[in-house]
């Protein structure tokens, strides 16, 4: 099934205006944000911290007690865990 060349045109310029709200990276004044990594170099700059995945399951209100304090921890919730487990770890010891 062909398309109308109105059909096409429309589509040209949703194209085009997808490309332009993607490459504009200073709105306003404001300068672009630093892109994310991709998860291959954020995998590999974690394994050179001596960083591993760790999953697993935790009750909801306990998450949503670690989201509020870790919104206020300077190094997030990687560092909260790892501070609590040391603490947690240390005195069971």
């Amino acid at each position: 099934m062909a398309m109308k060349k109105t059909d096409l045109e429309k589509n040209k310029a949703l194209k085009l205006t997808n490309d332009m709200k993607k490459a504009n990276g200073d709105r306003f004044g404001k300068p672009a944000a630093q892109p994310a990594l991709d998860r291959r170099a954020q995998r590999k700059l974690d394994q050179e911290q001596g960083l591993v995945p760790f999953a697993c399951k935790l009750n909801a209100e306990l998450v949503a007690q670690l989201k509020e304090q870790a919104a206020t921890h300077p190094d997030g919730m990687t560092g909260l865990l790892t501070e609590v487990l040391k603490r947690g770890l240390a005195t069971d010891a």
